[in-house]
């Protein structure tokens, strides 16, 4: 059943002119459907209007070969993937109507259209062991591109066809991690171990920029709404913008250890992103100032973030989808018919 629970967000107190306003808000949190063992890992807003996530093995092992969708009113269905132990992992809405993810076990890259048929297409062999496709997202050219975390190179995927380019990142072992579009036409990547952002044009073309902070392990990244790239720092705790010349700042998240996960652009301007240890949600200014929310929630915030077509942040919770409405000057909770969900189809 949907849990509903009214918090009150401790750090959530922001200056309106001269008017403080205490934010409140209320968590919704659905369930995965019991025996699923489904831990929600990567999570996007499909063309659909549905959220669309992924679901990763748990730690009593089970296979982590399910995609699932949930309605904006909280229905679940799963869908498993017709490779068995295929490791879905981040996922992302294409350009073609569908929904695409990583399957980081097989060394695949997915559709799924919005009835759940799902069709995988294998990227090139590695020399050794697997490439690990992990990062993904629409392209700017119609093509799905995507990053491999231990091939150490950015591919490209013809939707209609499944073709698959792959391009070398020039630091060894750099572990190329979230992809996103640019305002400038290119891609953008994190290098989680190379300290990197990394910038490949549509035609291959790869610059890094280094992080200022050393080992700083950045994660997501995004474009956000003043036209700079923003991404997050795992271990340097900071939150990075990087404009399309290259200019790095940081900004430092106030709680130590946060363990920054996803960032998202929100329709007022700001950024939203998930501290999956710290088990808050973060929201920071295009000028720099951070305000964290505190739960509680039912478990740990995990590390992925979208915002869902009602306007809403929708997030992995444990073994949950969380919803947080979001309003102009505080958070609050749109009323959700409680539904029970429904376990599906493909096994």
């Amino acid at each position: 059943m949907t849990r509903v629970s009214s918090l009150v967000l401790l750090a959530g107190y922001l200056a309106i002119g001269s008017t403080i306003r205490a934010q409140t808000a209320d968590v919704a949190e659905f369930p995965m459907p019991p025996g699923s063992g489904c831990f929600p890992a990567g999570i996007t807003t499909g063309p659909d209007g549905n959220v669309w996530f992924t679901c990763a093995a748990d730690l009593a092992g089970s296979s982590g070969q399910d995609v699932g969708r949930i309605t904006p009113d909280g229905v679940i269905t799963l869908f498993a993937t017709p490779t068995s132990r295929s490791g879905p992992d981040l996922i992302a809405a294409g350009p073609d109507g569908n929904v695409w993810f990583t399957e980081l076990s097989v060394d695949r890259i997915a559709r799924i259209t919005p009835a759940g048929v799902i069709t995988e297409f294998p990227i090139p062999p590695a020399t050794f062991d697997l490439n690990r496709p992990i990062g993904i997202t629409a392209g700017p050219d119609g093509a799905i591109w995507f990053t491999e975390l231990i091939g150490n190179k950015i591919g490209r995927l013809i939707p209609d066809g499944g073709i698959v380019t792959e391009f070398s990142v020039p630091t060894l072992g750099s572990r190329p991690w979230v992809i996103t579009a640019g305002p400038d036409g290119a891609l953008w990547f994190t290098e989680a171990r190379g300290n990197n952002i990394g910038r490949i044009t549509i035609d291959g073309r790869i610059s890094e920029f280094p992080i200022q902070t050393a080992n700083a392990r950045p994660g997501g990244i995004i474009t956000g709404p003043d036209g700079a790239l923003w991404f997050t720092e795992t271990e340097g705790n900071k939150v990075g913008r990087i404009t399309t010349e290259g200019i790095i700042t940081e900004s430092l998240i106030p709680t130590p250890g946060s363990g920054l996960g996803s960032i998202v652009a929100e329709f007022d301007g700001v950024l939203w992103f998930t501290e999956w240890i710290g088990n808050r949600i973060g929201r920071i200014t295009t000028d720099g100032v951070i305000t964290e929310f505190p739960g509680p929630f039912r478990e740990s915030v995990g590390p992925s973030l979208t915002v869902g077509a009602d306007g809403a942040l929708w997030f992995a919770n444990g073994q949950a989808i969380g919803r947080l409405a979001i309003a102009t000057d505080r958070l609050t909770i749109s009323p959700i018919r409680r539904s029970r969900p429904v376990r599906a189809v493909g096994r």
